[in-house]
């Protein structure tokens, strides 16, 4: 296959009640994109990847902990992290974000 299109990534990822859902979107040899959904108040506590990684808001706002520092992310928010490095992702409310993994 050439190309992949997702027309709309909110319709793909449902935000799920009291809860988070995680699916990959995508994945080849250089690239993985992964979808969250999160319900407010959800998180991925803190953790790395093994490779550089890309955060990037769809919708909804999270309070993202890069190493020491701290943000607030809204639609639009990007964030490119570099291998190794500690992060965590909290919902400020129901939102979505998309993952990818750079091999």
């Amino acid at each position: 296959m050439s190309h992949t299109v997702i027309e709309d990534l909110t319709g793909v990822l449902e935000i799920p009640t009291d809860g988070t859902l995680s699916k990959v979107l995508y994945k080849d040899a250089q690239i993985r994109v992964v979808g969250f959904a999160f319900d407010a108040g959800q998180e991925l506590t803190e953790h790395t990847a093994a490779v550089p990684a890309i955060l990037q808001v769809v919708s909804g706002r999270f309070k993202v902990t890069l190493g020491d520092d701290e943000t607030v992310l809204g639609p639009q928010g990007w964030v490119h992290m570099d291998a190794h490095l500690q992060h965590a992702v909290e919902a400020l409310e129901p939102s979505i974000l998309l993952l990818t993994l750079l091999r």
